[in-house]
């Protein structure tokens, strides 16, 4: 991209116009002046040369290297539909994305997201905020079915609605309307929705291009060992492009994780990674929601369930063998990180159980 390391996380934020760009940089060009670090932005890496320890950017600039430290992050999935091509399109995956939503929204009209995932809501909802009419047509039947059950997608869906979004599930598209740009969006089953501006949110693929072109092992994603070390000794990866033991993650956090064992694997030292816990929270003003782990359930697991229908509330603990192994709130994420904690250390729940679904505060004072 064209400009400094910023908080890619809070460009929901920016579109919804509770931040402002500057808000979200996470490092400014003095700061890798300060620590010695030439930052060249906005040309991007065109080709690797394993043989030669060397990286050629677009223009032409050769670079080299002892180690080299691949994160290229992940591409937005394009649903292969007539009219996906037609100006007025957009993902929503870095800050001229958000810029185009911005300029549709300041002409006002119609909107249409495809993806009902978090994602997709986040940009339905800065949208929305900018006064568009705005309608999300999400494939499966319930929202963000990756993180939620069946009865906090329904809380959520509501509550969305009550907002002034149309929420359309099952939704499938069929092609996109238009001519010289964007009009709208025929589903399978006729209908046609009115659209100045098509937010495709579908889901992201790791970027691996690079990787594929320089001959590395890629699977899924850039395969690397618990040091985060390629198939080629002196090329590490972390992150959205990387895969570990068959997993791929498209969150933050588990980076953090992966950037640690990559260091001490360069220093000689321990701390292999081993996989990431996740958790996930919907950046949107006013509803508070948080999930973690797996909530799909099964044989060997308990549900252990508090509904509030009058105050909104939802909380659903999934545990297996005394210990926690999947958690979903809606409407009142106090106890969502104590809970995380809980799962990812896998401690055993058992004299607590009763108390459990209460919270930290309840719970800790063993229900008295």
């Amino acid at each position: 991209e064209p400009r400094v390391n910023y908080n890619r996380i809070m460009l929901s934020p920016v579109l919804a116009g509770e931040k402002t760009f500057e808000d979200i940089i996470i490092n400014d060009a003095a700061w890798y002046a300060d620590n010695d670090i030439t930052l060249i932005s906005g040309d991007p890496v065109a080709a690797v040369d394993r043989a030669a320890r060397t990286v050629t950017t677009r223009s032409g600039h050769e670079v080299s290297y002892d180690k080299l430290l691949i994160a290229t992050g992940s591409d937005p999935f394009i649903i292969p539909v007539p009219g996906k091509d037609l100006p007025g399109v957009v993902t929503f995956r870095d800050l001229d994305d958000v810029d185009k939503m911005v300029a549709a929204a300041g002409l006002g009209g119609n909107a249409v997201v495809i993806g009902g995932g978090l994602l997709g809501l986040e940009a339905a909802h800065g949208l929305s905020l900018r006064g568009m009419q705005v309608t999300v047509l999400h494939l499966m039947p319930t929202l963000m079915e990756r993180q939620l059950d069946e009865a906090a997608a329904w809380l959520l869906k509501t509550e969305l609605e009550r907002r002034g979004q149309t929420i359309l599930t099952q939704a499938d598209t069929a092609e996109i309307i238009g001519t010289d740009k964007v009009e709208g969006v025929r589903l399978k089953d006729g209908t046609e929705i009115p659209a100045s501006i098509v937010v495709m949110a579908v889901g992201i693929r790791p970027s691996t291009t690079l990787a594929k072109d320089a001959c590395l092992a890629v699977g899924r994603g850039i395969q690397v060992d618990d040091h985060m070390v390629t198939s080629d000794a002196d090329i590490l990866a972390v992150g959205e492009c990387v895969e570990h033991e068959g997993q791929v993650y498209g969150l933050v956090a588990p980076l953090w994780e992966m950037c640690r064992s990559l260091a001490d694997g360069l220093v000689g030292g321990e701390n292999p990674y081993k996989g990431s816990a996740t958790s996930t929270k919907l950046k949107v003003t006013g509803i508070d929601l948080f999930s973690a782990g797996d909530f799909s359930g099964g044989e060997g697991c308990e549900d252990i369930v508090l509904r509030d229908a009058t105050r909104g509330i939802y909380k659903r603990v999934i545990v297996k063998e005394d210990r926690i192994v999947g958690a979903v709130l809606y409407g009142d994420t106090v106890d969502g990180n104590w809970y995380f904690d809980l799962l990812k250390k896998g401690e055993d729940i058992s004299d607590i159980r009763d108390a459990l679904i209460f919270g930290q505060a309840f719970a800790s004072g063993g229900g008295a």
